[in-house]
C-alpha cells in the first residue's frame, strides 16, 4: 500500500530548533487574551434572564443575589469545565502525537476516549456508584487499555496514517457497540448518558472540576517533565537511544500521562469529540511563523490553551445560533467533532502519495481456488442460510416448531401463529437482503480501493445515509418507505460525491480515500447525533436503536427497495468483476489493458453508495457486514470477484441473520439490535485481521 507522507520538514527538524522568546511569549500573550475574552462571553450566555450587565454589576459588588447564585452554580462551572477539558485533551492530543509520530494521533482516533467512556458506562450498569475520583480511576483504565490495543496494531503509530485511523475506528466502533449495548439494556442504571457520551459541559456545581482540576495538573506536569525527551525522540527511536533517552520508558510514560489527562476530561465532561486532534493542528500551523514553537516545552502548553480555545469557542457558537437551553440538550461534543471531522479531512487531503504501490486487497488470503472448492463452498453456505432462515423463523420471544411454519405457508395455521409469522418474516428477509447487500458493497469498495479492510460504513456512505433517513424520520415520522429509501439514498450519493470529489488531487488516492471518508464518517455520526437531541431530546432509544441497525417493526414493503438495489445494481457489479479484479492489482496494470480507471471506480462506487443507502433504509446502521463478509469470502475462495460476490453475499446474508434471531431470542422480550451483534463480532475479527498485518504496509 502506498505510504501517505507530507512535506512536513518540521516533525524531525523543529523540535531542536532555538526558541525565540519574544515570538513565543508573543504567541502566549494573544492566546491567552483570546482566552479571556471567550470566557467573559461565556459567562454570558444561559438560560436565566442574568446578562452581561448583571455580571459586570456583580464582578464591582453590586450584583443581586440571583446574579451570584446563577454564576456559581452554573455558568461559572460549565466555563471551568470548558477550560479543564479542553487543556486536557490539548495537551493529551500533542503528547500522542508526538508519541505516534503521526499528526493524526489524538485521544479519539487512539480510542482512549471510547475505552474511558466504556469503563464508566460499564460502572453505571451495574449500578455502582462511584465519587468522582474513583471514577476518574476507572475511565483511566478503560482508555489505557483502548490505547495500548490501538498502538500495538499500529505499530505505535509509525506505520502511518491509514493504518492508525483503521485500527482506533475499529477498536472505538467495538467499545461503542459494547457501550450501546449496555445503555440499552440498563436504561434506568445509565439514564442520561447518552448525551454525556457526546460530550457535555453541563455541571451542577463545581465539585467535579474541584476534583479533576488536580489530576489534570499532574497530567500536564508529568508531561512537561517528558518535553526534552519527546524532542529528542521526535528525531527517532536509533538516533534518541543513542543520545541517552530510554525510549521504551519513555513512550510508557507519556502513553500514561496522556491517557491520564483523557480519563479526567473523560470524567469531567464526557468523550469531548476531537479536541486533541485539533488543537495541536492549529499550534502547527502558525509553527513556520514562529521558530521554536514546536519543542515541547512550549508545544504542549499552547496546545493546551488552543484546546480551551477550540471548546470554548464551540459551546458559544452552539448557544449563540441555537439558544441557552440548546446547551443544556446539545452536548458541545458534537460541535467539536464537527470541527475535528473537518480538520481530519483537511489533513488527509494535504496528503501526497510516495514509495511503492499497495499490495493487492486479497492480501494474504486471496489465492486462486479450485472450481470444485469453490461449488463446495457456495453449497455449504447455501444450506446454511436456509437453516439460518428456518431458526429466524422459529426463533423469538416465542418458539414455534417447523410444523408452524408449514402450516403458515399452506394458509392453515392459526391465528395466533399466523399474527407471529407474518410479523417475523419481513423481518428475516430484509436481515438476509440487506446482509447481502452490505457485503456485495464492501466487497466492491475493497476492490476499488484496494484496501482489505475497507468498507462502505468507512467511506462515509453509511453515515450519509444514515443522515437521510433520520432527517425523514424526525421530520416526517409518518413518512413512506419510498420517501424514506429515496432521502437515503440521496444522502448516501451524496457524501460518496463529496468524498470522492476531496479525495480527487490529481488523481484518486486510496490512501486519502478512506483517511477523508473516516472523517466524513465522524461528520455523520455528529449530525445523526445532533438532529435526534435537538428534535426530540427525550427519544433516545430510537436513537440508539436507529444508530445499531435493527429489524424491529419491519414490513413487506420497507424491504422491497432492498429487493430493487439487489436486482438492478448486482447485474451491474457482477459484470464489471474482470475490471475489479484488475482494480485489485494496481493503477497501471488496468491502464495497460484498456481499462478506463476512473470511470470503473465511479461505477463500481456508485453502486456500493446505493446498496448501501437502500440497506441503510431498510434496517438502520449495521457496520461491519461490508468488512467481514468479503474478507472471509476471499479466504475460502479466493480474490476473483466472479467467485467472491457471490460467496461474499450468502455470508452477509447468513451473519445479518444469525445476529438478528440471537438479538431477538436471548433477552427475549428484550431485544438486541443486529447491528450491535455484527459490531461485536466484526469488530474483534477487524482486530485480528489489523494485528495479523501488523509488520505490513496498509
Amino acid at each position: 500500500m502506498t505510504q501517505l507522507t507530507a512535506p512536513r520538514p518540521d516533525v524531525a527538524t523543529a523540535p531542536l530548533e532555538p526558541v525565540r522568546r519574544v515570538r513565543v511569549a508573543g504567541v502566549f500573550v494573544i492566546a491567552l487574551a483570546a482566552v479571556v475574552v471567550l470566557a467573559a462571553v461565556h459567562l454570558t450566555q444561559g438560560t436565566s434572564s442574568v446578562n452581561a450587565g448583571d455580571l459586570l454589576r456583580l464582578a464591582i459588588g453590586q450584583g443581586t443575589d440571583n446574579s451570584a447564585n446563577v454564576l456559581v452554580a452554573s455558568r461559572l462551572p460549565r466555563l471551568l469545565a470548558g477550560v479543564l477539558v479542553g487543556l486536557a485533551l490539548g495537551v493529551a492530543g500533542a503528547g500522542l502525537q508526538s508519541l505516534a509520530r503521526n499528526p493524526l494521533a489524538s485521544p479519539d482516533t487512539l480510542g482512549v476516549n471510547a475505552g474511558a467512556y466504556l469503563a464508566v458506562v460499564v460502572v453505571a450498569a451495574f449500578g455502582i456508584p462511584l465519587p468522582v475520583l474513583p471514577a476518574g480511576g476507572v475511565a483511566f483504565l478503560g482508555g489505557l487499555a483502548a490505547a495500548v490495543l490501538v498502538l500495538a496494531l499500529s505499530s505505535g503509530g509509525t506505520s502511518g496514517p491509514t493504518r492508525l485511523i483503521l485500527a482506533g475506528s475499529a477498536v472505538a466502533m467495538a467499545l461503542a457497540g459494547l457501550t450501546t449495548l449496555l445503555l440499552l439494556l440498563f436504561r434506568e442504571e445509565t439514564i442520561g448518558t447518552f448525551a454525556w457520551g457526546s460530550g457535555t459541559l453541563v455541571q451542577t456545581d463545581l465539585n467535579a472540576v474541584q476534583q479533576m482540576a488536580p489530576i489534570v495538573a499532574i497530567g500536564i506536569i508529568g508531561a512537561m517533565a517528558l518535553a526534552a525527551k519527546l524532542d529528542i525522540l521526535a528525531l527517532g527511536d536509533d538516533t534518541a537511544a543513542v543520545l541517552g533517552v530510554r525510549v521504551r520508558r519513555t513512550r510508557v510514560w507519556i502513553t500514561l500521562v496522556t491517557v491520564l489527562l483523557s480519563a479526567a476530561a473523560v470524567t469531567l465532561a464526557g468523550p469531548v469529540g476531537f479536541v486533541g486532534l485539533v488543537a495541536p493542528v492549529l499550534v502547527r500551523l502558525i509553527a513556520p511563523l514562529v521558530p521554536g514553537l514546536m519543542r515541547h516545552r512550549v508545544l504542549l502548553p499552547l496546545s493546551g490553551l488552543s484546546g480551551i480555545l477550540v471548546v470554548l469557542c464551540a459551546d458559544v457558537v452552539l448557544r449563540a445560533i441555537l439558544g441557552g437551553q440548546a446547551g443544556v440538550e446539545i452536548p458541545t461534543g458534537i460541535m467539536t467533532m464537527l470541527v475535528g471531522a473537518i480538520v481530519l479531512v483537511w489533513l488527509a487531503r494535504r496528503y501526497r502519495d510516495s514509495g511503492p504501490s499497495r499490495q493487492a486487497s486479497g492480501g494474504t488470503g486471496s489465492g486462486l481456488r479450485s472450481l470444485r472448492t469453490f461449488w463446495i463452498v457456495v453449497v455449504s453456505l447455501a444450506v446454511l442460510l436456509v437453516g439460518a432462515l428456518v431458526f429466524a423463523m422459529l426463533a423469538g420471544d416465542a418458539f414455534l416448531r417447523t410444523g408452524d411454519i408449514v402450516n403458515w405457508i399452506n394458509g392453515r395455521s392459526g391465528r395466533a401463529i399466523t399474527f407471529v409469522l407474518d410479523q417475523r418474516f419481513p423481518r428475516v428477509l430484509s436481515a438476509v437482503l440487506c446482509g447481502a447487500a452490505l457485503a456485495i458493497a464492501g466487497a466492491t469498495v475493497q476492490a476499488v480501493c484496494r484496501n482489505p479492510l475497507a468498507e462502505p460504513g468507512i467511506l462515509g456512505i453509511t453515515g450519509g445515509a444514515g443522515v437521510g433517513a433520520v432527517i425523514v424520520l424526525m421530520a416526517v415520522p409518518t413518512a413512506g418507505i419510498w420517501l424514506l429509501s429515496g432521502v437515503a439514498a440521496a444522502a448516501a450519493l451524496a457524501t460518496f460525491a463529496l468524498v470522492y470529489l476531496v479525495s480527487w488531487r490529481g488523481g484518486l488516492s486510496s490512501d486519502r480515500l478512506v483517511l477523508i471518508g473516516v472523517g466524513v464518517s465522524s461528520a455523520t455520526t455528529a449530525i445523526i447525533t445532533f438532529v435526534i437531541v435537538y428534535t426530540d431530546p427525550w427519544n433516545i432509544s430510537l436513537a440508539m436503536t436507529w444508530l445499531s441497525g435493527s429489524t424491529y417493526g419491519r414490513t413487506l414493503p420497507q424491504v422491497v427497495p432492498v429487493a430493487l438495489a439487489l436486482l438492478v445494481l448486482t447485474p451491474v457489479i457482477v459484470l464489471a468483476r474482470q475490471e475489479m479484479d484488475l482494480l485489485s492489482l494496481d493503477d497501471d496494470v488496468p491502464r495497460i489493458l484498456g481499462v478506463r480507471l476512473e470511470r470503473t471506480r465511479l461505477v463500481a462506487l456508485l453502486c456500493a453508495a446505493l446498496m448501501t443507502a437502500a440497506a441503510v433504509s431498510a434496517i438502520g446502521v449495521v457496520g461491519f457486514v461490508g468488512l467481514v463478509a468479503p474478507h472471509a469470502a476471499r479466504a475460502l475462495v479466493g480474490g476473483r470477484h466472479a467467485r467472491l460476490l457471490p460467496v461474499a453475499a450468502l455470508l452477509g446474508a447468513v451473519l445479518v441473520s444469525i445476529a438478528d434471531s440471537i438479538g431477538r431470542t436471548v433477552l427475549a422480550p428484550a431485544q438486541i439490535p443486529a447491528g450491535l451483534l455484527t459490531a461485536l463480532i466484526g469488530a474483534p475479527y477487524f482486530v485480528y485481521l489489523l494485528w495479523r498485518t501488523r509488520t505490513t504496509k496498509l
